[in-house]
């Protein structure tokens, strides 16, 4: 067995995985990035505090568009990582600025998703 410690959108996982053994199952080799989708268009000023994607993935719903009032907490963004719908969060009470990605699009770690004041 190996213990991993995981940390997702600041909020930290202890996992434990078992290894059966003789399963048959290879290791998955990762394919070529797909090529990045043309930037989107912001939908508004852009505002002072930046939410970022914390892995890459593909963008699958915006939860909050520019101008709503979010609580600390409440999605934004949420992100298909790895088979699994990932909620990107408000950082902070506020007002979101700008949606700076689309539906579909895949995204980077680290990538600008939205902005809010």
């Amino acid at each position: 067995m190996k213990n991993y410690t995981i940390t997702v959108n600041g909020t930290v996982y202890d996992v434990t995985v078992e290894d059966k053994g003789g399963s048959g199952v290879s290791p998955v080799t990762p394919a070529a990035a797909p090529k990045a989708a043309p930037a989107p268009v912001s939908t508004g000023a852009a505002g002072g505090v930046k939410i970022e994607a914390g892995a890459a993935g593909k963008v699958v719903k915006i939860a909050a568009a520019a101008g709503a009032t979010v609580k600390k907490g409440d999605p934004v963004v949420v992100l298909e990582v790895m088979k699994m719908e990932t909620p990107v969060v408000a950082p902070q009470d506020g007002t979101v600025a700008s949606i700076n990605c689309n539906e579909g699009q895949q995204v980077e770690a680290g990538a600008l998703l939205a902005t809010m004041n």
